[in-house]
């Protein structure tokens, strides 16, 4: 009866990270088909960019009033298509709005993974400030959930006007801690986004946006990156939203505005 229940117990503490190791990918990327392509207008382009690896993205570049506009490239959710954004682009007005679906989400090609979403984030801003239609020295990086890890990245390697991030979060590695407080996630995990450590290095202004009722990226996860960012810094937070609501709560918007409008 012991020896059972012992192998039982071995089974679970050997069985359970190695599944956790062996198909991490499902649980953090959840990639999404492009539903229906967005309407095309004469301020709407559809793009395409090569990615180091000749990995195909595809998005859209919703283009401002006036040549070259100022713009903000955004990076979405382990769960989020990014076309809806271009029936919303109003929000982000005067600025152009550059939507690039990671590899492997919408139809863009290949499998996500962190280093690949990191060298992209880099490829897909480059690619913008060649843009005529770009003014290349007014550029923000946007970022939600995981999406925050590419545009934290992208911010300290490239020279930005500023960075917007939604729901961020320390690491992966820290909120996984949270979530699985009985597995090694530290050990396990080969997608770390590390953003905390990058931090420090950015100097360009950041708006933090955080929901009230956040259960999957806990605020606490938010304020340790806001308090390391070196640049200015304005932290809000959205009261009666959540991880997947906050974007439906006006005073999201009307944030996202202020912030762009002191930049311009």
């Amino acid at each position: 009866m012991v020896g059972s229940l012992l192998k039982i117990v071995l089974g679970v503490a050997i069985g359970v990270p190695l599944l956790m190791w062996l198909f991490q990918e499902r649980m953090l990327f959840f990639p999404r088909p492009l539903d229906s392509p967005p309407a095309l207008r004469p301020n709407i382009e559809e793009v395409s960019i090569v990615a180091v690896d000749g990995v195909t993205l595809r998005g859209w570049l919703v283009k401002g009033d006036g040549a070259p506009a100022p713009l903000v490239i955004y990076f979405g959710g382990n769960a989020e298509e990014v076309s809806w954004l271009v029936d919303v682009a109003d929000h982000f007005v005067g600025w152009s709005l550059l939507l690039v679906n990671f590899r492997g989400y919408g139809e863009s090609e290949g499998k996500p993974g962190e280093k690949g979403l990191l060298e992209d984030g880099l490829v897909i801003h480059d690619y913008a400030k060649r843009r005529p239609e770009v003014n290349s020295e007014r550029i923000v990086a946007m970022g939600r959930s995981l999406g925050s890890g590419v545009a934290i990245h992208l911010a300290a390697h490239r020279l930005l006007r500023g960075v917007i991030l939604v729901s961020p979060y320390d690491s992966i590695v820290e909120v996984a801690k949270r979530h699985y407080p009985f597995l090694p996630v530290s050990l396990m995990l080969r997608h770390r986004f590390d953003s905390l450590s990058r931090a420090p290095q950015i100097a360009a202004p950041l708006l933090c946006l955080v929901a009230t009722e956040d259960r999957v990226i806990p605020a606490a996860h938010s304020r340790a990156l806001f308090e390391a960012w070196r640049g200015t810094k304005t932290w809000h937070e959205v009261p009666r939203s959540d991880h997947d609501s906050i974007s439906g709560e006006p005073e999201y918007w009307h944030s996202i505005a202020d912030f762009l409008n002191a930049l311009r």
